[in-house]
């Protein structure tokens, strides 16, 4: 894949598909399905490691973990997330950021969360040669100082103004003009989402709040996978529960050590 396949695709309307993917394993996998975008999100703090705090995650726990998944993908583009901090201090610690994650992590590009409020740093990042993959969406408050209620906004429903979709389009088009190669639109709704494709000529995808109506998908390979402990508890609507396979394997494991049986994968 190349930053040319992405726009190729947005102009064929070929959907692009994209994972968060924080291991080695999971990217081999990942790649081998053929997907075009494996990203590397900073939400391995708090949906991997068990941190309470979606900040405390470092710019060195990603360098860690993009180099591990550089380490399994191939053929895919490999985004890596920055965690809070580098973009809000402003171009110039954007730019070192980047520059790290890109020669010592491996990536083919980086992801900017929030990045319509720092378009400076969008610039900046892409002005030194690295590709942007730039974050923005409909949130709470852009809900809430369009006088709508941010469920109507994002959900099923999709009650929206005229003002609120306007926001939404220039943001992307600043972004787009700003320099980035791909748009991440978080809680794009049916309304607004496919105004936006239509408005940019960059491809836009989305994972939380997004749909068919948008340029492709991102998802974390561990949720459409079912891979967390609550699937035990309530059985996910996810491809698969995977928290329960291996609930269950690692039962029959243990009863065969109690048994004293040989486990499985060892000389008998």
């Amino acid at each position: 894949m190349s930053l040319g396949d992405l726009s190729a695709a947005k102009r064929s309307g070929r959907k692009l598909v994209g994972v968060v993917a924080w291991d080695y394993q999971m990217a081999r996998i990942a790649d081998r399905v053929g997907v075009d975008i494996v990203s590397v999100g900073d939400t391995v703090g708090t949906n991997l490691w068990g941190q309470d705090n979606p900040l405390e995650v470092t710019l060195d726990e990603m360098l860690v973990v993009c180099k591990a998944v550089r380490r399994g993908v191939r053929r895919a583009l490999v985004s890596c997330d920055f965690p809070f901090g580098p973009l809000q201090q402003g171009p110039d610690e954007a730019v070192r950021a980047a520059l790290r994650l890109v020669k010592e992590g491996g990536a083919d590009m980086v992801k900017l969360d929030g990045a319509a409020d720092y378009t400076d740093g969008v610039e900046a990042v892409v002005r030194a040669g690295i590709p942007v993959f730039a974050q923005f969406g409909v949130t709470p408050q852009s809900a809430l100082r369009h006088g709508v209620a941010y469920a109507n906004a994002a959900g099923p429903g999709a009650v929206v103004t005229a003002e609120l979709a306007d926001e939404m389009l220039r943001q992307a088009l600043a972004l787009q003009a700003a320099g980035a190669a791909i748009l991440d639109f978080t809680n794009s709704g049916p309304v607004v989402g496919p105004a936006v494709v239509a408005g940019v000529d960059i491809p836009v995808v989305g994972g939380f709040g997004g749909g068919p109506w948008l340029d492709g998908r991102i998802r974390m390979v561990h949720a459409a996978i079912g891979y967390a402990a609550g699937g035990l508890d309530s059985p996910p609507d996810t491809y698969a529960n995977v928290a329960q396979i291996a609930f269950d394997a690692l039962g029959e494991y243990a009863c065969d050590v109690r048994a004293g049986r040989q486990i499985k994968g060892q000389p008998r």
